[in-house]
């Protein structure tokens, strides 16, 4: 009867003091946001032929170049943050190259550009874009939501 009673007081201790590791054991970690030392600065240059513009007048023709140059711009921009996705398929039939075919596209959002300049020059319209990286960061940490701990449950 000691024995048993020694084999269950040895099990239970076992089970407290796993149990008691694990509550212990378990941690909430709280990390702070350290911003970076040095933030680029990234400029895209768009161009847009006012004359191929497809109106009869010619002040609309300006508007769609102005349009145009800007997301030229912007789409340069975009390739610099984000990359571009490439896409090559070729297929050939007796030993001859049939089809070839190249895909490039670019996706992604561009936040807190600004448009440093925007001129014709000739026939071109010209917008030049800039992306300063500090500005991004601070629009980061405006759309961050801090969160608290409501309720912490331990099994």
């Amino acid at each position: 009867m000691s024995l048993t009673y020694k084999f269950f007081g040895v099990v239970f201790t076992t089970m407290v003091l796993s149990a008691c590791s694990t509550i212990y054991g378990n941690k909430h970690v709280e990390y702070k946001t350290t911003p970076p030392t040095e933030f680029p600065v990234l400029t895209a240059i768009g161009h847009a032929p006012i004359s191929l513009q497809k109106s009869n007048n010619e002040t609309q023709r300006m508007l769609l170049a102005i349009k145009a140059s800007k997301l030229a711009a912007y789409s340069e921009l975009a390739e610099q943050v984000h990359g571009q996705q490439i896409t090559q398929e070729t297929t050939m039939e007796d030993l001859l190259i049939n089809n070839s075919e190249l895909s490039i596209k670019v996706s992604g959002v561009i936040r807190g550009a600004k448009v440093l300049k925007s001129y014709p020059a000739g026939d071109l319209y010209i917008t030049e874009l800039s992306l300063d990286y500090k500005d991004v960061y601070a629009l980061y940490e405006n759309a961050k939501t801090n969160q608290e701990i409501k309720k912490v449950t331990y099994f």
